[in-house]
């Protein structure tokens, strides 16, 4: 009865995951009260999972990835990747090895953020189409996140449930003779031939005419009979109906960014509106102001040289996600403009204020030139236009890869267990001035960390409860007359197909025992099948939902759901074709 219950649970979330409708963080929440209500789960174990290992590591990785990231390595190796030219065989060669290789250090996800926006531009100004590039580069971080222990959430939980089972973790480079092989041949795969398999999306020349943000901003001139005449930005919309949004004002040849709601319009006032043909006519009507004409008083007036425009994409982690720009007043909260919204190559211009944001979501934002970056960073976005080298920070590299290193030797040498070197490692970049303290809490991924704390538990409850050992009768039932590796092989992909529907974490944590159980049914050693379950559990290149990195290049790179598998199914054949074979050599069965 208790493992019937424990299974209903686990449809219904399986069911919430593939949805995507309610965040992942919340969906393993979910799961936990479901389970202590029933009974399942004593309340008194329910928020241990927050205290496991393998949760304090994610964090402590996360930490010092973007302790790397403020050094300026990331930096430095950026500026010289804008130096290998226009051709784009060499561009996917070299971004795809580079992001790879970072992600055997650092979060997958902050690898690939980091170098996205040099692909960006790097395809823009040599004219080669985004598609061709980012797809590559964002499955290039999922197979280095494979090669160590802590290039992936996966790898580090893996690590703790053989600690469990056998009395000692998987180490930090025991992942390598596996994640190398796959690294290496799904690398090749996607140099030779993967990018080709890609739509070929239209380049635009640069970021302004992605959005062709002239055709919908447009300046009206206040007039002696004008009826908004001594009223407030905010009274404007009790005198017209008409869908606009005021970016700012023109005073006396002086610009007035991101007015407040409160600042009253003056006669002689030009207003720079952002809104569509039909809904200026409307405005105009209703207000009686006049159309300027072609002169842009936004560029010629004083300050327009401060104010600048710039892409961003919204990240998995944003505060954006699921409200309006009208609910967080963008404007008067952060003094930036949203002009517009791209969603999967798509343009949305209409009710811009009121549309709700998604992961994935590229933004055109303006804002004052030297706060612009900072700002979209603090709302969880990342900015695509080129970012200069950090001056000043580049004397830190030796000082952070010295602390990195040395946690990792730590490690390796098995003074400190992984969690305990890594956090202090952490500790280490900000007392050494490597990370600004005030950017500690914000480099975590909060929502990763609560869906860990959340499915740990979960994982328990499903072994605990018998269902990993019923679930792993009937797999064995199945191949009763299959060799081992036929086993291996279907381990592997059931955790493919759910990490291509479900945050690969929470497949981890479920597949781990079945593996487990499945293992000692056969009487073989669990390693190799806990080694499928983490391979498995970085596979998710067959939809945009499977992994941030995959949601976080759909909208710059224009791609539809089906493009995923044109390339992620030749893909993951080569890694079952590769990994199976490499998992019985390095771990015998």
């Amino acid at each position: 009865m208790t493992h019937n219950i424990v299974f209903g649970t686990l449809i219904i979330t399986l069911g919430l995951f593939a949805w995507g409708r309610i965040r992942h963080d919340f969906v393993a929440l979910i799961t936990l009260f479901i389970l202590i209500v029933a009974g399942i789960i004593d309340p008194a174990q329910a928020f241990k999972g927050f205290g496991h290992p393998a949760v304090i590591t994610v964090a402590a990785v996360l930490i010092i990835g973007k302790g790397l990231e403020f050094s300026g390595l990331i930096d430095l190796l950026g500026k010289w990747v804008m130096k290998i030219g226009d051709n784009l065989l060499l561009q996917i060669t070299v971004l795809s090895v580079l992001v790879a290789v970072s992600s055997a250090f650092m979060n997958n996800v902050g690898a690939l953020a980091i170098m996205m926006p040099i692909a960006i531009h790097m395809a823009r100004k040599s004219g080669n189409p985004p598609s061709y590039i980012l797809m590559p580069i964002a499955f290039a971080s999922l197979l280095g996140g494979m090669t160590t222990l802590i290039g992936t959430p996966p790898n580090i939980i893996i690590a703790t449930f053989r600690a469990d089972e056998m009395g000692e973790p998987f180490s930090m480079f025991d992942f390598s003779p596996v994640g190398l092989a796959i690294m290496l041949s799904g690398l090749v795969f996607i140099i030779v031939i993967g990018w080709r398999l890609l739509p070929k999306r239209a380049v635009k020349k640069s970021d302004e005419d992605m959005f062709d943000i002239d055709d919908y901003i447009t300046e009206v001139e206040v007039v002696k009979d004008s009826k908004i005449i001594g009223k407030t930005i905010a009274e404007i919309a009790e005198i017209s109906d008409a869908e606009v949004q005021i970016l700012g004002l023109v005073r006396n040849k002086k610009r007035i960014h991101a007015p407040d709601s409160h600042d009253l319009v003056m006669d002689k006032d030009i207003i720079i509106l952002e809104t569509d043909a039909d809904e200026l006519n409307t405005f105009i009507d209703d207000t009686k102001v006049k159309l300027v004409g072609d002169k842009k008083f936004r560029k010629d007036a004083e300050g327009s040289d401060k104010i600048a425009v710039t892409e961003a994409i919204v990240m998995a982690d944003s505060s954006l996600i699921g409200r309006t720009a009208a609910d967080i007043r963008m404007r008067s909260r952060y003094s930036i403009n949203l002009l517009a919204v791209a969603r999967r190559e798509k343009r949305i211009h209409r009710r811009i204020d009121h549309v709700i944001f998604q992961t994935g979501d590229v933004l055109l934002l303006q804002g004052r030139e030297h706060l612009l970056n900072d700002t979209i960073t603090s709302i969880g976005c990342l900015p695509l236009a080129q970012r200069s080298l950090r001056i000043g920070y580049q004397t830190k590299i030796p000082l952070a890869l010295g602390i990195f290193i040395t946690s990792i030797i730590l490690v390796v040498a098995g003074v400190l267990p992984v969690q305990v070197a890594f956090s202090m490692a952490a500790v280490g970049m900000v007392l050494s001035g490597v990370l600004p303290i005030k950017n500690v809490y914000t480099s975590v991924d909060w929502p990763v960390i609560v869906l860990l704390g959340a499915m740990i538990p979960v994982g328990v409850a499903l072994e605990t409860s018998g269902g990993a050992s019923l679930i792993a009768s009937r797999v064995l039932e199945l191949g009763e007359m299959m060799p081992a590796w036929a086993m291996l092989t279907i381990i592997l992909v059931v955790t493919m197909f759910l990490s291509d529907i479900i945050n690969n974490a929470a497949t981890v944590v479920l597949m781990a025992p079945i593996a487990i159980s499945v293992a000692n049914g056969l009487g073989y050693s669990s390693d190799p099948f806990l080694m499928a379950v983490a391979v498995g559990g970085s596979c998710a290149f067959l939809t945009p939902i499977g992994h941030q990195s995959n949601t976080l290049v759909m909208g710059p790179g224009g791609y539809k759901f089906t493009d995923y598998w044109r390339m992620g199914l030749p893909l993951e054949v080569i890694i079952v074709l590769v990994g199976i074979p490499m998992i019985m050599w390095a771990w015998p069965l």
